[in-house]
């Protein structure tokens, strides 16, 4: 194909060759023969830049509401922090027997649970509708011991402060809600009330 010097119709992408601006594409202008970033605008479109770092849990996910307990309020989220080989989360203790703790039966079965299995609830958005429902999980605690366990429940961080989640505040977005035989196999003492673990699919 002849292309004739008085037809530049031709967008060019990043790196492509240009005479001026209207030969690139977008946001792109042409700098030295080549359409790149527009510094003025901070475009970052044609930049190899490496990947983002993970996001803060903070940052990654924002609260969605608030929920009103009492005189209290308590921050809802819809999100977790992304799941990665060595997620950051706070251990907490939960009773999932009739009658405990926990509320209802688990989310995941219809059922109640016995403290000595290794089970765990998971923040909602880390629960993501249950599709993490049976699966096992892998936790480290700080002191090097780590312990499989399997998801039955969802530890609410939109909903509390009602009979089904025993009068309880919503969860924060961070948490391995987990029983009796958790705590025991990672050697910690459940009476602490929260220890920061890390977890990952096992």
């Amino acid at each position: 194909m002849i292309s004739s010097p008085f037809l530049s119709t031709a967008i060019s992408t990043c790196g492509g060759p240009c005479q001026d601006l209207n030969d690139c594409d977008g946001q792109l202008i042409c700098i030295n023969g080549k359409c790149d970033d527009d510094p003025d605008l901070g475009t970052q479109i044609c930049r190899k830049s490496p990947p983002p770092r993970a996001p803060t849990p903070s940052g990654s996910c924002q609260q969605f509401g608030t929920l009103r307990c009492g005189s209290q309020t308590y921050p809802t989220y819809k999100c977790s922090p992304p799941v990665t080989s060595s997620t950051k989360a706070k251990l907490t203790n939960n009773d999932f027997s009739e009658g405990g703790d926990g509320g209802g039966a688990s989310s995941c079965d219809g059922r109640y649970h016995s403290n000595s299995e290794r089970i765990v609830a998971l923040s909602t958005g880390w629960f993501s509708n249950g599709s993490r429902c049976g699966k096992m999980i892998r936790i480290t605690a700080s002191n090097g011991r780590s312990v499989t366990a399997k998801v039955v429940d969802e530890c609410d961080s939109m909903r509390g402060c009602d009979e089904e989640h025993a009068y309880q505040p919503p969860c924060k977005n961070n948490i391995v809600d987990a029983s009796d035989a958790v705590w025991t196999a990672l050697g910690l003492n459940k009476d602490v009330g929260i220890v920061d673990v890390t977890w990952s699919m096992a």
